[in-house]
C-alpha cells in the first residue's frame, strides 16, 4: 500500500509547484474580489444617476 508522503511527492520542484498554485489561487481570488467590488460600485453609480432623474435609453 502507498503511504501518504509518496502519494504527494512532487519531486525536486515541489517549492515551485506549491508557489505556482498559491499564485494562481491568489490571482483568482483577486479577480473574484475585484469583480464583486466593481459590481457594487456600478450598482451604486446607476442608483445615483437614476436618483438624479437620468434614465437608461432602453427605459423609454
Amino acid at each position: 500500500m502507498m503511504d501518504f508522503n509518496s502519494a504527494i511527492d512532487l519531486g525536486p520542484h515541489a517549492t515551485f509547484i506549491i508557489i505556482s498554485y498559491l499564485g494562481v489561487a491568489l490571482v483568482s481570488f483577486g479577480l473574484i474580489l475585484g469583480t464583486i467590488l466593481n459590481s457594487k460600485h456600478q450598482k451604486k453609480r446607476l442608483a445615483d444617476l437614476e436618483a438624479k432623474g437620468i434614465r437608461r435609453k432602453s427605459d423609454k
